[in-house]
């Protein structure tokens, strides 16, 4: 028996396609330095899903993995840069962070909260009502 398909995403290019079998979970925006740069936005957005729950199903040759921290690992489309998911070694190694941009099925949950905004950008003004953190 095959898990059910909740979400598929894709890079810029197309070259490399994923498939999650769970819901994307524990929606945010990161507005932290990394994420900012990243992204090349003002901030952010990720939906966590569990790591047995997200797989590549096309272009796995074509992800390169960076270290941005001693614990984050980012990974993302050789050719065209797109960010494809982020992960911890740390507490939560058995989640992946997926950026809910690069989602090509319909994603209905927003944001839940917005985290690192001691580091976001100046030139930003949180007005959703969400809820703010310095950190997760």
């Amino acid at each position: 028996m095959t898990d059910t398909v909740v979400h598929q995403g894709s890079c810029l290019c197309g070259g490399v396609r994923y498939q999650t079998t769970a819901p994307v979970r524990a929606s945010s925006h990161c507005h932290c330095s990394m994420c900012r740069k990243a992204h090349g936005a003002a901030f952010a957005s990720y939906g966590n899903v569990r790591r047995e729950h997200h797989r590549f199903v096309q272009g796995e040759a074509l992800v390169r993995t960076y270290h941005s921290s001693p614990q984050v690992t980012r990974q993302f489309c050789s050719v065209c840069g797109s960010p494809l998911l982020w992960h911890s070694d740390g507490a939560h190694a058995d989640v992946v962070a997926v950026p809910l941009g690069t989602l090509d099925t319909p994603f209905h949950t927003p944001p839940q909260k917005h985290i690192y905004v001691a580091s976001k950008a100046p030139w930003v003004e949180i007005c959703d009502g969400h809820p703010q953190m310095d950190r997760e």
